[in-house]
């Protein structure tokens, strides 16, 4: 799966238009969230705990128009809970928007 840096900038261009300011804030909005729905999945100690965390991501993603994060969070919330690999996965995915933002700033 691979990681598309143009869909959270096409779905808050389409939302808000030109106002980088507000780009900028709402790309930070949702980096810290998924942040923290990615953190829950990792200190997830049942699997009541994983599925939440994974529809809350799941969600977020929905949100923002960031398919490739939604689908790989639809897969933990369907699949084996703890699943290693898928959550190397998400925690690429992740960091691909860390380093898009730095690029911009």
């Amino acid at each position: 799966m691979a990681y598309d840096p143009g869909a959270l900038d096409k779905t808050l261009a389409a939302a808000v238009g030109d106002d980088q300011e507000l780009i900028v804030e709402l790309r930070s909005a949702f980096f810290q969230s998924a942040q923290r729905q990615v953190s829950a999945l990792h200190n997830a100690v049942n699997d009541q705990q994983w599925q939440v965390a994974a529809w809350r991501l799941k969600g977020l993603a929905a949100s923002f128009g960031v398919t490739d994060l939604m689908a790989l969070a639809h897969e933990a919330a369907e699949g084996v809970p703890f699943d290693e690999k898928l959550l190397h996965r998400i925690d690429k995915s992740l960091a691909g928007f860390s380093t898009s933002d730095e690029t911009r700033a």
